[in-house]
């Protein structure tokens, strides 16, 4: 039973940061800028996965997110905002093994005040406090930003798009690179464990779908090929936060492909 539970855990934290990203609703870069073509190595397969991961969507993590959506604002704030103050365990040595000691800083000053006076981060005291916007950083970025290329594109079961960079991205988290996991899965703390850290897990899924209702509708309805789509949104959001681009967005805003479910 352990065995399995760990498993689990293991999935749920793949899904955290496959289609790794950043923070909230979707981004799509403008077509003009350059993006790195990841090869898709496997369509077919892809195809049939991405075709699951719809069906799955429907029945249950849109019907869920619909719910949440229906929370009041004050409550969903609140728990993006705990997401986000747990997201920047991540963030804090992605930073700094991309050597950006400045944003380590910036993030763990982030991390130590919304903890704090933001009560476990419900309240985002730090944005208050005139901190810059956060943006989430992961291994698969760090990874990119050390030169290494995007690899085959796939498409996980329920995880969603990613590639073979990214997913090795996702298992540094799993041997050891998210402090949060180690702690409440593989530590032996009271008050944090295993259940805990895959509800916040899930929820943090939960409230990505929430979030990009729309987005993911109007892409699904005034779209060609959707698959063909989602793969060159996920490619071109990529990109722009491994060159950390400020660029203007044509038709989404804020992305975060690490929680995503379905794509």
């Amino acid at each position: 039973m352990n065995k399995l539970f760990n498993t689990l855990l293991i999935i749920l934290l793949l899904t955290s940061t496959a289609n790794a990203g950043s923070d909230g609703k979707i981004e799509l870069t403008k077509k003009s800028e350059k993006t790195e073509i990841s090869k898709d190595c496997f369509e077919g397969l892809n195809r049939a996965t991405f075709a699951f991961n719809q069906g799955l969507d429907k029945v249950v993590f849109k019907p869920i997110a619909q719910g949440y959506r229906k929370l009041p604002p004050p409550v969903r704030e609140g728990t993006s905002n705990v997401l986000d103050n747990l997201s920047t365990l991540i963030t804090i040595p992605n930073n700094v093994l991309q050597g950006d000691f400045k944003g380590a800083g910036t993030n763990s000053a982030r991390l130590v005040i919304n903890t704090t006076l933001g009560i476990l981060g419900i309240f985002d005291i730090a944005h208050l406090l005139g901190f810059p916007d956060y943006e989430k950083e992961d291994y698969g970025q760090t990874l990119g930003t050390w030169g290494l290329g995007h690899g085959c594109y796939l498409v996980l079961p329920v995880l969603g798009p990613t590639t073979v960079r990214d997913t090795a991205g996702m298992f540094m988290n799993v041997m050891g690179g998210d402090p949060y996991y180690r702690i409440s899965v593989n530590g032996n703390n009271e008050y944090l464990d295993g259940q805990l850290y895959a509800a916040t897990k899930i929820l943090s899924g939960i409230d990505f779908r929430a979030k990009n209702l729309e987005s993911l509708d109007n892409l699904e309805t005034n779209s060609m090929d959707f698959y063909a789509s989602v793969k060159s949104l996920y490619l071109q959001d990529r990109e722009r936060k491994i060159a950390n681009s400020n660029s203007s967005p044509e038709a989404m805003d804020d992305s975060d492909w690490e929680e995503i479910d379905t794509k």
